[in-house]
């Protein structure tokens, strides 16, 4: 071990959060080490118009934007590895090691970044007309369709959500449901049923998104749940809306999750239950899920980790009792930071 480098900090996931995060731990001077897997970039690279991250009157296309990210905190220094994380051994106040394939690096101090997945369908057409009429995410698609017909599919309070953020712009929604009830807060259901232009398709399943001349969604196949019978609905968009699912299954063993696998912080910080490990982005988030909240937790978590190093704990309770990053008291003697 004593031959091996110790990183200062290790970022495991490349989107919003682990690059602001980079950015930031990188201008620390803390030479970030980013495990941003394979497939780095996370939803924003199958994402076409980006048009509500700040900064970029125009718009901007999603794997444009995840290029800056990486690019940005390239030049200050933080080095990549585009390789998926295989394993996660993580200690409380001690030395974390992070494994990709055979390879271990060890590291001070651990920012989660993983991310979390929309939950799919499974169908035809779902995954081909991503970005061309079929979405995740109703607040941040939704203005694309206005005046169009749309459904949403899902029967939760982001089913909801969407619908009812969605139907600002929509001409006409459906909502589509396997079943007659709903797994929404009734108040959700019931605001839903206010909107005008809202509909309820129920309980029918979606067995097929169709695309028309123009290679974008021009149909929805559904068939009824109990009858069996088949109809297609005309729609000029569509949102999948049945929940995501954390990345947390290599740690989630390890910190302390919510009974979704969601990764629990702490006193309004980044801080998990183990000292040096924090956890940003979607990751922790299961309300907003934005771009913009992702990278501001990006930087909370950075900045969590560099008053961490700072400050060489002798032990959790001693390094966060107070504010996170201010003096302990008269009697503790600062310690020069680590770089």
């Amino acid at each position: 071990m004593n031959e091996k480098r110790v990183e200062n900090v290790i970022i495991v996931g490349g989107a919003c959060a682990g690059y602001t995060a980079a950015v930031y731990t990188a201008r620390a001077e803390l030479e970030p080490l980013v495990i941003e897997g394979f497939e780095w970039g996370g939803q924003l690279q199958n994402t076409t118009d980006v048009e509500n991250y700040p900064g970029f009157p125009d718009g901007i296309m999603g794997p444009e934007l995840m290029q800056h990210f990486r690019a940005q905190a390239e030049r200050f220094g933080t080095r990549f590895i585009s390789d998926d994380a295989t394993r996660i051994e993580l200690s409380d106040d001690g030395v974390h090691r992070v494994w990709v394939g055979d390879t271990e690096h060890l590291a001070k101090s651990v920012i989660l970044a993983m991310g979390a997945e929309p939950k799919r369908l499974g169908i035809p057409g779902e995954m081909e007309l991503a970005g061309r009429g079929v979405s995740t995410c109703g607040v941040c698609d939704g203005a694309f369709f206005k005046g169009a017909k749309v459904a949403v599919i899902g029967g939760g309070d982001s089913a909801m959500e969407d619908s009812i953020f969605v139907s600002k712009f929509a001409s006409e929604l459906a909502i589509v449901h396997r079943r007659d009830e709903f797994r929404a807060s009734k108040i959700m259901v019931e605001r839903a049923r206010e909107r005008e232009n809202i509909s309820f398709k129920t309980p029918y399943v979606p067995e097929e998104f169709i695309a028309g001349d123009d290679g974008k969604i021009a149909k929805v196949r559904l068939r009824h749940a109990e009858t069996g019978e088949i109809e297609e609905i005309e729609v000029g968009g569509a949102f999948v809306a049945i929940g995501h699912t954390p990345r947390s299954e290599l740690v989630r063993d390890q910190v302390e999750v919510d009974e979704a696998g969601y990764v629990l912080t702490r006193d309004g910080s980044t801080r998990t239950n183990l000292a040096g490990v924090f956890a940003v982005g979607d990751l922790v988030d299961h309300t907003y899920r934005q771009a913009v909240t992702a990278a501001g937790t990006g930087c909370m978590g950075a900045l969590d980790a560099e008053w961490y190093l700072r400050d060489v704990p002798p032990s959790p309770e001693a390094h966060w009792a107070g504010k996170a990053g201010e003096a302990q008291g008269q009697e503790q003697v600062e310690a020069e930071p680590v770089r």
